[in-house]
């Protein structure tokens, strides 16, 4: 009797591991295969659930509506670039998916090396944690429009990547919601910052 308790016990840990593994790879591009999926898990970003963040509005003095960029709602100023606000929101939304690349479905780094491409004419690497190479590294307090910003899992890696904008807010694709705008006052994204990285091609008026 023990015998056969143990063995359903076996059964039932082997079928819950199998459809936890199931759920976990619709974040994944239906491409890989369970070696990348594994060694993926290494290196992607954690499930982090966040609400999108709103990025504030003022309301100026003369009563007239403020001029949020498209899809992310960001207040565009003089010093922002208009170029990089349009490339982001021709990406807002889009589902998040490891190993994805397109507008069906995109994991952190693609979105980012896409952007960089379009805005910037500049190639990264494919994998965040080799993004660094590209860039020289800089502390959270000299962020500005356009630095890469990084973040390490609980395995101590860099994971996840998005864009610095201002004001404390980045876009990158989270598991959760697909390209967003967070801000790194959030407690997840606040306490697994690592550095940010500058591109000697980016410009910027900030």
């Amino acid at each position: 009797m023990k015998r056969i308790l143990l063995l359903l016990a076996v059964a039932s840990l082997a079928l819950f591991s199998f459809s936890s593994c199931q759920s976990l790879k619709k974040f994944f591009a239906p491409e890989m295969d369970d070696e990348d999926f594994i060694i993926g898990q290494l290196y992607a970003d954690e499930f982090v659930k966040e609400e999108p963040f709103r990025p504030h509005r003022t309301r100026p003095a003369n009563g007239r509506s403020s001029n949020p960029s498209g899809k992310c709602g960001v207040e565009l100023t003089a010093k922002d670039n208009p170029a990089l606000y349009a490339a982001i929101d021709s990406w807002y939304g889009t589902p998040y998916l490891y190993g994805g690349c397109s507008k069906e479905g995109v994991d952190c780094s693609c979105f980012v090396g896409h952007i960089f491409r379009e805005v910037y004419g500049v190639n990264l690497h494919r994998v965040a944690n080799d993004i660094q190479q590209d860039v020289t590294l800089i502390s959270r307090d000299k962020l500005r429009e356009g630095d890469i910003v990084f973040f390490t899992n609980g395995n101590g890696k860099v994971s996840h990547v998005g864009i610095y904008l201002k004001d404390d807010m980045f876009v990158h694709s989270s598991t959760s919601n697909g390209v967003i705008i967070s801000t790194l006052s959030n407690s997840y994204w606040n306490q697994h910052f690592y550095k940010g990285g500058r591109h000697s091609k980016v410009k910027t008026k900030y």
